[in-house]
């Protein structure tokens, strides 16, 4: 089906310009051709037969074409044709006999011409050239001797000077009228229009003196009262009067400072709730608007008391993972020491078998205390109840404990653990747990992520103040998905046997412990090839500052 192509009207405006200058040129030649045939029939009837007896109707022949040609210019152009009206009929009126001659009456051509134009700011000026032609006619005929046309012609020009005026000024006033009052309706439509949007529209607009007294009210009033009501009363006796000193105080600051907001209870209602806008409009006037804004406070206090409920909720949690890591501590450090004396025969050999399990017993205590541990950590930073142990030390000390700690489980994987240390001493203030807990979670997730016969790197080192730990590997890698969710609490990434070995939060506690320290951590990778975990943390910095700082915090 083929569309319907819509035309674009041209705005009203560009309309009506456009018909007005189509009147104006149609006036003009229709002055041109009246006086043109009038001259004519004169000719052929004999009673003008010389050029000067031409001439005035030629002048005005003249003038019509003159204007059609010239009606489309701008306001200057218009103005000037009609100045070149003025000139022109004042010469053709002294080329009939002035004043007293039949022409007489073309001395108001020229504020036919204005209003031909449809052009109310014409009229002065038009009247102006009317009024001099007239003038000058007078003068002359009184002062000087003027050539008078044939007696024969004479009643047939005073016909053509009196009926062709008239006929044009009446026609131009008429029109001109017309587009008044068109224009005026216009007006009145557009602002009987706005005012309906105003009274309307759902807030409540004010015009203000700086004082608070109302001038002018659309829109919603208060229930009880209609917008009308409220002009010439004081915006202060709409707010509570607990509230009413603080409106006062936001109209002055609206004032000063060209606007100001503010929310007060009405005082209608005193469970309700407005919000005020101001604006400064001059050093007078102020606008202000007020919206009923009971349902949004509503809201957000609905939504702060699931925020303050939420953060209870994520408190009361904390402290019990911290009670209950406490809680089971207890008795694993008792299974995991007589696990130990087991699995050591301190009391006297025991079957290879119960060896076995003894050391099984071990190792999973030893698991479960860690993630125990990790719990606890991690509880609580979310409760904002850990408290970084700050000293100063070599922090290669602290990475190099978590390597030999390490390296047992990476030669039991078949995996390559190879530690990048600088050769001098890197002094530090931070937290020796912390960071020696960093480097252990970073080096057991990449561990647990390299298949035999892969390799994992650790390289410490300096950026100006800045400690870096990088722990690279030549693991699985991973994949773009996950690596948004790492760093959470309690995310893992890889199958579910990776995932099985973990609690997902080694990672998320390597990030917290980095941002206590005004730190960060990064991760890159890309399946299948490795990974790389980046951990920066401002912690360096001069032996004898640290040792200053260490002296200031003991």
């Amino acid at each position: 089906m083929t569309p319907i192509r819509r035309t674009r009207r041209p705005p009203l405006k560009s309309r009506r310009r456009l018909v007005g200058s189509r009147f104006a040129v149609g006036w003009h030649l229709a002055w041109a051709a009246g006086v043109a045939l009038c001259g004519a029939g004169l000719v052929a009837a004999g009673h003008l037969t010389s050029g000067p007896d031409l001439a005035p109707l030629a002048l005005g022949v003249a003038s019509g074409l003159a204007g059609a040609l010239l009606a489309g210019a701008g306001e200057r152009i218009r103005a000037a044709v009609v100045v070149a009206w003025t000139l022109a009929m004042t010469a053709a009126v002294l080329m009939s006999g002035g004043a007293l001659g039949p022409l007489a009456a073309w001395c108001l051509a020229p504020l036919a011409a204005a209003a031909a134009f449809r052009k109310p700011d014409l009229l002065p000026l038009g009247a102006a050239g009317a009024l001099a032609a007239a003038a000058i006619s007078a003068l002359s005929s009184a002062l000087l001797s003027l050539p008078a046309p044939p007696a024969a012609a004479e009643p047939w020009l005073s016909l053509v000077g009196l009926a062709g005026v008239a006929l044009a000024l009446g026609t131009a006033l008429v029109v001109l009228h017309a587009e008044l009052t068109q224009e005026r309706r216009a007006r009145d439509d557009l602002e009987t229009g706005l005012l309906e949007v105003l009274d309307n529209q759902p807030q409540l607009l004010l015009d203000l003196y700086p004082g608070g007294r109302i001038l002018e009210a659309f829109g919603q009033p208060p229930p009880g009262w209609r917008a009308r009501d409220l002009v010439d009363r004081n915006f202060g006796d709409l707010a509570n009067a607990d509230d009413r000193a603080a409106v006062e105080d936001a109209l002055q600051r609206a004032v000063s400072a060209g606007s100001a907001e503010i929310a007060f209870r009405p005082a209608h209602d005193a469970d309700g709730w407005w919000e005020l806008s101001l604006r400064r409009m001059s050093k007078i006037r102020i606008v202000a608007a007020v919206r009923d804004a009971r349902g949004q406070r509503a809201r957000e206090a609905d939504l702060e008391s699931a925020r303050v409920a939420a953060e209870q909720q994520n408190a009361g949690k904390s402290r019990f993972l911290a009670n209950m890591s406490h809680e089971l501590r207890t008795p694993l450090n008792a299974i995991m020491g007589f696990s130990d004396i087991m699995r050591q025969r301190l009391f006297g050999p025991i079957s290879e078998r119960y060896a076995d399990y003894a050391e099984l017993i071990h190792e999973s205590g030893a698991h479960l205390l860690e993630l125990i541990n990790d719990v606890l950590d991690m509880s609580k930073i979310e409760a904002d109840r850990f408290e970084l142990a700050r000293e100063a030390f070599d922090a290669r000390d602290a990475i190099s404990a978590a390597l030999r700690l390490m390296r047992g489980q990476a030669d039991r994987a078949g995996v390559s653990l190879r530690g990048v240390l600088p050769p001098d001493a890197m002094p530090a203030y931070a937290d020796r747990r912390a960071v020696k807990q960093i480097a252990l979670n970073l080096l057991s997730n990449a561990l647990k992520f390299t298949p035999r016969g892969g390799a994992v790197t650790l390289t410490l080192q300096a950026a100006g103040d800045t400690l870096e730990l990088i722990v690279a590997d030549t693991g699985v890698g991973i994949a773009p998905d996950d690596l948004e969710r790492l760093g959470r609490p309690f995310e893992q990434a890889g199958d579910p046997s990776q995932k099985a070995a973990g609690s997902g939060l080694g990672l998320s506690l390597v990030r917290a412990f980095a941002q206590l320290h005004g730190g960060e951590m990064s991760i890159e990778s890309a399946l299948g090839e490795g990974a790389t975990v980046i951990v920066r943390m401002p912690v360096l910095s001069d032996g004898e500052m640290v040792v200053q700082a260490a002296a200031a915090g003991g």
